[in-house]
């Protein structure tokens, strides 16, 4: 075997164990594994092959190797590379990778085999232009999953080859590191070379992903002497000595790259490989790269370093007649410098731009001096855009640029930033955007610009994005519609950053100076809905009075007065106004449409509306409204914030219905989707309360406990409300635990917080029906006054299930009959609501109160008719204590038999 493969190429010497590592992969890859006697076929087995090295030890050249073999093996190949100059471009290595399998296909085509995530990956591939809001990075990295996913099952089996990984874009980066381990599930071999000294921060997960068979990156050694020898010998011939031989060892440290170019050197120049020529090694070695490269380079002659120059700027991307123009060179001799560059073994064989070697193209770079290496990029800047390939081609050479003030390349970067921005790609957006703002732009243009960058910056640091919007208000601008623009991006940012405090008085100042009368009330609009979301909002009650008096004013004509609408049917809610009221508001909401997927209005208001449902008894019109909100977010590509925000309080929905395992399965997804948000942010304050609350009313509190450490599930908790409230799910638990003192503490806390505000809903927020339970056990002369007072607050608003809860809760700190009537009660109410694992409960809590009182057939009755509620739904705690109390009396009828 290793014959067959060092006869290939010198750069090949040694590597016989890489290329077996190689082979070995291939072979599970391809179905064909060696049994002892030969190879039996077997099912086709992916993973990951991962080379690295220092530069010039033979990465590009085993890769190149990889790359022949699998095609002879009929497998489909993705091949790319990253570029030392590119890594500013995002999704450069995606689209070297992905394009060429849809590209040539057609639109309509490739339309059809990526279906609805053609508008998510297109503008990242380049297969079309992106269109409409940015994309959610999550979004584009599930799309981009599924698209990989796709080629390796539709065109098994597939190897995707990447080199020179350590100059790859992060985006293309984070996305292969994330995928990688998936590979093992697939018939897809990735196999990826990089020099572990220059891999980037973004690319760390690599090097400890592991491999094939759970091996780490393979690393490459430098040739021994006897292998330098063996190269220097097959380039002059096998009468070099032994001593010529050593010295070009030691001249070239082993590495394969400067050995097979020393010999070649040798070669050419006809010197004697002997003793004679030894002091000429060094300085033939130097001319291989760095200044002595550059010397040879000059002696090809002017034009032709220029186009070596030209084409070493335009990097992977370079065509020779991009790199004609950016030399200023005509075709002709432009061709004549790129045959002269291949006979120098600069440039390598074949039609297109690519360097000999990686060392070469950055020698190259790095030998244009400063000022010549800034005009040819902001030439190339021109010549990609005069030949069509747009301002993102363009970007990337004006970032080498200095500022001079050009209006023409703020437009360029603008634009790019746009294209990039809408490919998923915040990052590579905004440093095209800072670097406009260093041109500088216009100062017409000047807020504009800071917006801009202010909405690239807005999911990636908050904190930023406040001074970014903050400076661009004290920007004079004309566009009363950038100006909203700028406010309501400021209060949404604050707002994010748990500063709804300044997030409202921010719209409330813009709403005090609008000049015309609709903008005047989408400000106010956007302060009724911080307000709402403030646990420190100092008039809560006038906010909610005078909502009420703007929104019954309001016809709902357009989406601003229906959002007003909408705030007025959730604070009719939350202060448990009675429930057709709120319902009557929510209608009126949703008449003329609410979409959910609208960045320049949020997604909170139609939320609240859907969730206005859920407390009513009317979850299933919740679970209708968020099947379309949810599917909105995955049509434009809304994988972040809002799709953790969606699963979440849909895991809420489901177990308010008492489908509990449902929503554990819900709100375990959410709060994974959350953790990729933030922890500390308000989607993982909701995520983490909801999966409590229903671990809980599962019986699983060792479990809710295991769930509030891990997250931090404890004071001081967030100052944007919740729901459930973090405080008072936070209470439930310490009930649940036994700790009643702590327990009674937390929901008095919680309950005199809410009710500072009006809002007495013990549908939206039960803290008293669990106070009550506390109460209990330390103070019991307290316990039943505050179950009564929930009672009456329930039937004030007039849902069922709600009522019966309290009924419940008043029934468990009563005594005697009383105790008996008020659990009937709840029985009935429940029974009559969606809430079916409280019904459980209250069914169980009868029957037990019934043996209690002696009538055990009777208790029997409900005790089963609770045992099968509580299984039907998962409240395993229970069906445990139901069972328990069946055995109660079944043991007390045997003993008294």
């Amino acid at each position: 075997m290793p014959q067959r493969h060092t006869r290939l190429r010198p750069a090949l010497l040694e590597r016989d164990a890489h290329l077996l590592a190689v082979e070995e992969a291939l072979d599970e890859l391809t179905g064909r594994r060696a049994d002892g006697a030969g190879y039996e076929d077997a099912a086709l087995t992916g993973g990951l092959l991962a080379f690295s090295g220092p530069a010039g030890l033979g990465k590009t050249a085993l890769l190149a190797e990889v790359r022949r073999q699998a095609a002879g093996r009929g497998c489909t190949v993705l091949s790319a590379r990253g570029g030392e100059h590119q890594q500013h471009v995002a999704f450069h290595v995606a689209r070297q990778l992905l394009q060429p399998q849809f590209a040539a296909a057609g639109e309509a085509e490739a339309r059809a085999a990526l279906g609805s995530w053609y508008g998510v990956v297109g503008p990242a591939l380049g297969l079309c232009t992106a269109e409409g809001d940015a994309s959610d990075a999550q979004a584009l990295r599930d799309g981009l999953d599924w698209v990989l996913t796709h080629l390796a099952v539709k065109r098994a089996p597939v190897v995707l080859v990447l080199d020179d990984a350590h100059w790859a874009d992060p985006q293309s980066l984070n996305w292969l590191a994330a995928f990688a381990p998936r590979t093992d599930d697939l018939a897809l071999l990735v196999v990826i070379g990089y020099r572990p000294d220059e891999l980037p921060p973004d690319a760390e997960a690599f090097r400890g992903l592991p491999g094939r068979s759970g091996h780490r990156p393979i690393g490459l050694p430098p040739l021994t002497e006897a292998a330098v020898a063996r190269v220097v010998r097959d380039a002059v011939g096998a009468h070099a000595d032994d001593a010529f031989c050593r010295e070009c060892f030691e001249v070239t440290s082993g590495n394969p790259f400067e050995a097979v170019e020393l010999a070649a050197k040798v070669a050419e120049q006809g010197l004697a490989p002997d003793a004679t020529a030894l002091h000429q090694l060094r300085d033939l070695a130097a001319a291989v790269k760095g200044p002595g490269l550059a010397r040879r380079l000059d002696r090809l002659g002017p034009s032709t370093v220029r186009f070596a120059w030209a084409a070493a700027v335009l990097g992977t991307a370079g065509t020779p007649e991009l790199a004609a123009d950016v030399a200023g060179l005509g075709h002709e001799e432009a061709v004549d410098c790129a045959e002269r560059l291949r006979s120098a073994r600069i440039l390598a064989g074949g039609e297109t731009l690519d360097f000999a070697h990686p060392l070469i193209a950055t020698a190259v770079y790095r030998a244009i001096p400063d000022t010549v290496r800034t005009g040819l990029h902001a030439q190339a800047a021109w010549s990609v855009v005069d030949a069509g390939l747009g301002p993102s081609a363009a970007a990337r050479h004006l970032l080498e640029t200095r500022p001079a003030g050009d209006p023409w390349v703020v437009a360029q970067l603008r634009a790019a930033a746009r294209d990039t921005l809408r490919a998923g790609a915040r990052e590579a957006a905004r440093s095209y955007l800072r670097r406009a703002l260093r041109e500088p732009p216009q100062e017409d243009d000047r807020a504009a610009v800071l917006y801009e960058l202010a909405c690239a910056s807005q999911l990636l640091e908050p904190s930023v994005t406040v001074g970014h919007l903050k400076a661009a208000l004290e920007e004079p601008t004309g566009d009363p519609a950038l100006r909203d623009g700028i406010v309501f991006r400021l209060s949404q940012s604050l707002a994010h950053s748990d500063q709804l405090g300044e997030a409202a008085e921010i719209v409330a100042r813009a709403a005090r100076s609008a000049t015309t009368s609709r903008g005047r009330l989408r400000m106010q609009a956007e302060q009724f809905m911080w307000d709402a979301f403030r646990t420190d909002e100092p008039d809560s009650q006038g906010r909610s009075k005078r909502l009420a008096l703007l929104a019954d004013r309001l016809t709902g004509r357009d989406a601003t007065e229906r959002y007003i609408i909408g705030l007025r049917a959730w604070d009719a809610t939350l202060r448990g106004e009675p429930v057709g009221e709120a319902l009557r508001h929510s209608e009126r909401a949703l008449a003329g449409g609410m979409p959910w997927a609208d960045e320049t209005r949020g997604f909170e208001v139609p939320v609240l509306v859907a969730m206005t449902y859920a407390y009513a008894d009317r979850p299933e019109r919740t679970e209708e409204l968020f099947a379309t909100g949810i599917a909105a977010f995955e049509r434009f590509g809304f994988h972040g914030a809002h799709l953790a925000f969606g699963q979440v309080l849909l895991g809420h929905v489901r177990y308010r219905q008492g489908l509990l395992a449902d929503a554990e399965q819900a709100a375990r997804g959410g709060l994974r989707l959350a953790e990729r948000v933030g922890r500390g942010t308000p989607v993982h304050w909701y995520a983490v309360a909801g999966l409590v609350a229903v671990l809980l009313a599962r019986g699983k509190v060792a479990d809710a406990a295991e769930v509030a450490g891990d997250h931090d599930f404890h004071a001081p908790f967030p100052s944007a409300v919740t729901f459930p409230d973090a405080q008072a799910v936070h209470g439930e638990l310490l009930l649940a635990q036994g700790l009643h003192a702590e327990a009674a503490a937390a929901l008095t806390e919680a309950g005199g917080r809410l009710d500072r505000r009006g809002w007495r809903n013990p549908a939206w927020c039960p803290w008293q029906i669990h106070l009550a339970l506390a109460q209990r056990h330390v103070a019991p002369d307290s316990a039943l006054t505050t179950a009564l007072d929930a009672v009456s607050r329930a039937r004030h608003y007039g849902a069922g299930a709600a009522i019966g809860q309290a009924l419940r809760a008043a029934g468990l700190v009563s005594t005697g009959a009383e105790r008996l009537r008020l659990l009937e009660e709840a029985v009935a109410c429940l029974d009559a609501s969606p809430a079916v694992h409280d019904l459980a409960g209250a069914l169980v809590d009868h029957g037990s109160a019934l043996r209690a009182a002696g009538s055990d057939e009777e208790a029997a009755e409900r005790l089963r008719a609770g045992l099968a509620a509580a299984e039907r739904c998962a409240a395993d705690g229970t069906a445990e204590r139901a069972r328990a109390e069946l055995a109660a009396i079944t043991a007390a009828q045997g003993a008294a038999g």
